[in-house]
């Protein structure tokens, strides 16, 4: 019986293309015994592709922010809250089945997507669901549950996984009214793509040797590592797939912006955390040129786990952390933070004066985590765009209150 205690900068994964490929009898547990039974440090994790056998029948997923719960079958119940019942501030579910009931229990607000459970305790704040089997009826605000019976449209996040002795990234394919998991039938739908159709991005790999990666018709994997870039890292082939595993962090020098993808379809940007660097960046994720207007609904460009952070770490700034000029983006769980504790914070220490800027149409957002921003934390101008759950908090350290 093993306990995988998960922390900080740390993914747990299974190799299987289905979840129940890979069986874990044990816990993998995320608690705050670190922090006094406080929660809501926790971020920067994620388990995902397994299948858990816990040991006393509740697997414990104490999180807050940027700690996804992703393809995973628990065998048991499920409990999100410390021991203790300390503050939480999560969080995220997508593509799950829980036998047993999920007990929030302290957690101030919650989005599970297209999963299916046993049932659900409570609510504090915000609970929300789409697409997930066994969800509390819709009674927002009391209790204060906002159920969705399908998302709208969804895709699942591209993984690795062993297929034999080879190596292979599967991505799934677009599901429009999704309810319940990808993988419930057993093959889920999508295409596997084999490891040497990858740049594998290393330690010491450079922005040029990636760029020239993506040009000659490279995916990206992106292996655990801190990654500085001296220019932009620039997607512009369709249906690129630029994964990160294990908290992959691209910090842009001098200004650069981070990473920008073109007005083109099927673009699958997942499992990476963007840092600012010291010197401030007018962006840090672009995706699509100002003035987009390709129609990518048949094939949308996705970010999948793709985390922004300002300061926290250390200085670093950036005039608006990720802008989307493209029309029909999904944007599937991120955590855009201008950091209110930690290293390198400050009213200007780590000034980030925008957080999410969306101009394209029809973009969806499902989990949208965006916090402390010193102007504006959500500028949405684009038509008929969607949010399926919504967390925020505004900057507390403006010196003029």
């Amino acid at each position: 019986n093993i306990n995988a205690q998960i922390g900080f900068y740390t993914s747990i994964a299974g190799l299987g293309l289905n979840p129940n490929d890979t069986t874990f009898n044990g816990d993998v547990t995320v608690d705050a015994g670190w922090f006094d039974g406080n929660a809501t440090q926790n971020f920067w994790r994620s388990a995902e592709n397994l299948t858990l056998n816990p040991v006393s029948g509740t697997n414990r997923w104490a999180v807050s922010q940027a700690a996804p719960f992703r393809r995973m079958h628990v065998k048991g119940g499920l409990n999100l809250a410390p021991d203790g019942y300390g503050w939480a501030s999560g969080g995220y579910i997508a593509d799950s089945k829980i036998d047993g009931q999920v007990g929030p229990y302290s957690q101030q607000q919650w989005y599970t997507r297209d999963s299916s459970v046993g049932g659900w305790g409570n609510g504090v704040w915000n609970m929300t669901f789409s697409g997930v089997e066994g969800a509390p009826a819709n009674s927002f605000p009391e209790p204060p549950y906002t159920t969705l019976d399908t998302t709208p449209i969804s895709r699942e996040k591209p993984f690795l996984y062993l297929d034999g002795a080879d190596y292979k990234v599967f991505v799934p394919e677009k599901r429009e009214n999704a309810r319940g998991t990808s993988w419930a039938n057993g093959t889920p739908a999508g295409e596997s793509i084999p490891l040497d159709q990858f740049y594998v991005v290393k330690e010491g790999a450079d922005a040029a040797t990636i760029n020239a990666a993506v040009e000659q018709g490279l995916h990206l994997l992106f292996t655990p590592g801190v990654y500085h870039v001296d220019e932009t890292i620039t997607i512009d082939r369709p249906d690129t797939v630029a994964l990160g595993i294990g908290l992959a962090t691209i910090i842009p020098d001098n200004g650069v912006t981070g990473i920008k993808v073109g007005d083109v379809s099927g673009v699958k940007l997942a499992g990476l955390l963007v840092d600012a660097g010291p010197v401030n960046s007018e962006t840090l994720i672009e995706v699509g040129p100002e003035n987009a207007s390709a129609d990518h609904s048949a094939n949308p460009t996705s970010l999948q786990d793709v985390f922004v952070r300002i300061g926290g770490a250390g200085p670093g700034k950036a005039t608006t952390s990720i802008v989307v000029n493209s029309d029909d983006v999904i944007i599937d769980h991120t955590w855009v933070w201008r950091a209110d504790h930690g290293e390198g914070w400050g009213w200007e220490t780590n000034r980030a004066d925008y957080g999410v800027r969306v101009n394209g149409d029809d973009v969806l957002a499902t989990g949208l985590f965006v916090e402390h921003f010193n102007k504006y934390d959500v500028e949405w101008y684009g038509e008929r765009g969607r949010t399926i759950f919504f967390q925020n908090e505004k900057a507390y350290d403006a010196p003029n209150q």
